[in-house]
């Protein structure tokens, strides 16, 4: 009997830690958060750091433009005497942008704040100050939201097995254990010290990382902060859209505007030049270009994420200062059209994009075609048309369709929006897949 006691206290004492071992459920974002990200649909993103001084793509060119014992020893020479956060904050809040996105690390895993856990940090450049820190307290100060880019990938630590040096072995002394360890020590200093809104992640694809890696870094992450938002590549999977390999809340399309998609968040980040870090005379897009792929983002539901690489001594390039003070005086006068809004109803094609809120539908139009046309919204009438601050237009509606016209030149020539004032609310209607070009 004696025996049996023994034998059944040993089973439920190793029952009572197998139970207590397993993960706790983790909670998600919640859905009034995410809305809350979608409503801001215009972000700065900043790409930074000592590669400037070469003017080749962060992180990337780290053995292959740039050798790697002159990438690796750039931070020695970073003295970014013209960096100034409240500029950067400012010119963001100028754009109209309600967000800001830093590279506090890249691929190349130097850090942008003084981490305790490398001294592969801002603290050891001639420069010194926390680049994080300053940024965090100038957000505050004019009500820009703090993002923070991670990015998994860390070609710079020896615990991590892959160097984007060409090898195709992984550095057998690495330990992927000891990586992720140290991945969760800076981002509760991250969180800790600087309360970001949003952790942007990056760099998911190679194969030490795994599925397992990332699902315990995204609960590591909401141990630390619930709210804080997180995008989908801590997991694996595509970017563009969520699936069940997603770890995350919204999907991330690159370099190219999202599909339209009613059901999940998203957004598309996009350079306003070509090269993500700063590159001496890189074309820029022009302001057409530019406030075409924020209405058209907008219209397939999305948010834009749009990114400057500021030069060496800290400065952003007065051009591109320029540009997204243009970007922010359209918006100051047609961001009711933007922001808050939901895509639709009509898909977005390459003359026009839809946004609507409430019982307004908005028409961002991209050439003056003088004449539009798209299906009918059956139950839904027109009440008035006009441009958004402006003068009114000609409508007819009927069973099939409605036809809108006007006369002379659109108010702005590179995006300028119609207002359809409907009869009810239009935020539910279905999205009509088939809206004609004209």
């Amino acid at each position: 009997m004696l025996k049996k006691i023994l034998l059944l206290s040993t089973f439920f004492c190793f029952s009572f830690v197998v139970i207590h071992a397993q993960p706790k459920s983790v909670a998600k974002t919640s859905k009034e958060v995410l809305d809350g990200f979608m409503d801001l649909r215009f972000g700065l993103f900043i790409h930074w750091g000592p590669v400037t001084l070469r003017g080749t793509e962060i992180g990337w060119s780290r053995n292959h433009q740039v050798k790697q014992n002159d990438y690796d020893s750039l931070y020695k020479e970073f003295n970014p005497v013209l960096f100034d956060a409240e500029s950067w904050v400012k010119t963001a809040k100028s754009a109209g942008m309600k967000y800001l996105t830093i590279t506090a690390k890249h691929h190349d895993g130097f850090c942008l704040w003084p981490t305790a856990f490398t001294d592969y940090n801002i603290t050891n450049t001639p420069y010194k100050k926390d680049i994080v820190g300053l940024l965090a307290k100038a957000c505050k100060k004019y009500d820009v939201k703090l993002c923070i880019y991670y990015t998994v990938l860390d070609w710079y630590s020896k615990d991590y097995p892959l160097h984007n040096d060409g090898a195709k072995q992984p550095d057998t002394n690495a330990n992927m254990q000891r990586f992720t360890q140290y991945m969760k020590n800076q981002l509760k200093e991250l969180i800790t010290n600087y309360h970001p809104y949003m952790l942007w992640f990056d760099g998911n694809w190679e194969a030490p990382w795994t599925q397992e890696m990332g699902e315990d870094v995204y609960a590591f992450i909401k141990q630390q902060d619930p709210l804080v938002i997180v995008n989908n590549r801590l997991g694996k999977g595509d970017h563009k859209v969520l699936s069940s390999s997603t770890v995350g809340d919204y999907a991330t399309p690159e370099q190219q505007i999202g599909e339209m998609n009613m059901q999940d968040p998203w957004e598309s980040c996009i350079t306003i030049c070509k090269q993500w870090a700063w590159k001496p005379n890189d074309e820029m897009k022009s302001l057409k270009q530019c406030l075409q792929t924020l209405a058209s983002t907008s219209g397939g539901n999305g948010n834009l994420l749009f990114n400057v690489g500021p030069m060496p001594d800290g400065r952003i390039e007065e051009r591109q200062i320029k540009r997204l003070q243009e970007i922010g005086a359209w918006l100051h006068k047609n961001g009711e059209a933007i922001y808050g809004t939901k895509g639709g109803p009509f898909v977005t094609d390459s003359v026009k994009a839809f946004t609507r809120k409430g019982n307004k539908i908005y028409v961002h139009l991209f050439e003056n075609k003088q004449q539009l046309q798209f299906k009918n919204l059956p139950g839904y009438k027109i009440k008035s048309a006009s441009f958004l601050n402006g003068h009114s237009v000609n409508f007819q509606q009927d069973d099939e369709k409605i036809i809108v016209t006007w006369v002379g030149q659109m108010p702005d020539n590179n995006c300028s929006v119609i207002v359809l004032e409907m009869n009810q609310n239009v935020e539910n209607i279905p999205v009509v897949n088939n809206s004609p070009n004209n």
